[in-house]
């Protein structure tokens, strides 16, 4: 049985668990909103930043667990169980600051990834039911026509018609057009762009948040730990 000190930093182990657990959850709410929110825009980004929402849910996931060990260890007062949750931390925020240096790196890629596929993905919207359904979603959900704005389908029609998604409330028979009075004039590129940057930061931001909880965490877990160990050696 741990004494003095050592009670307090227990307890202060316990909070930390829990908020870990919150943390889990967050992750896991995160990383299922994004797969659902941008899960119809799998055609505009690159395969690698797709399986971005998955990573989370299964980083959610692990730190399920990594409460669990924490809180049992604590509970029980068991070295071994103490130690695997520090090494899971540690593991977890190693996982966590190569995710963020990487997407640090790579957000430059994303005005990349989008100008490129926004622009070859127009020329397949006829051609293509599911390139189709992307731009339709895109376009209706964003409030915007085209990637640079409802002239770039002319490009690809060579007429004045455009989707049906670029005027509000319009039905698909070719009636939405460059002349309509109520079409959506603007770019869906600069839309989709400041989306997926608005949830980069706030992806970021959390992960940051959590990584500094997690190293407090590993300092009072090995705390404990090495408190147990004397507490074994002394009896």
């Amino acid at each position: 049985m741990v004494s003095g000190g050592m009670t307090c930093v227990k307890y202060l182990l316990y909070v930390f668990n829990l908020l870990f657990f919150v943390s889990g959850a967050v992750i896991l709410a995160i990383g299922a909103v994004i797969y659902v929110v941008y899960g119809h825009y799998s055609n505009f980004v690159y395969d690698s930043f797709q399986s971005a929402p998955l990573v989370l849910i299964i980083v959610g996931v692990i730190i399920f667990l990594v409460a669990f060990f924490g809180c049992c260890g604590a509970c029980k007062e068991n070295h071994c169980m103490i130690i695997t949750f520090s090494v899971l931390l540690l593991v977890i925020f190693t996982m966590e600051v190569g995710t963020g240096i990487a997407g640090y790196v790579r957000r430059n890629e994303v005005e990349v990834m989008l100008e490129n596929k926004l622009n070859s993905t127009m020329y397949d919207y006829y051609s293509n039911e599911k390139i189709k359904e992307t731009w339709d979603i895109a376009q209706h959900e964003g409030k915007c026509c085209g990637m640079n704005g409802p002239q770039d389908w002319n490009l690809v029609n060579h007429n004045n018609t455009l989707p049906h998604t670029c005027c509000p409330d319009t039905p698909d028979d070719g009636t939405c057009t460059l002349n309509s009075p109520n079409i959506y004039t603007a770019s869906c590129f600069s839309k989709l762009k400041d989306g997926f940057t608005k949830y980069g930061s706030i992806i970021g931001g959390v992960g940051i948040g959590i990584a500094v909880c997690q190293l407090m965490g590993v300092v009072f877990a090995c705390c404990l730990a090495r408190s147990i160990r004397q507490e074994y050696e002394t009896v």
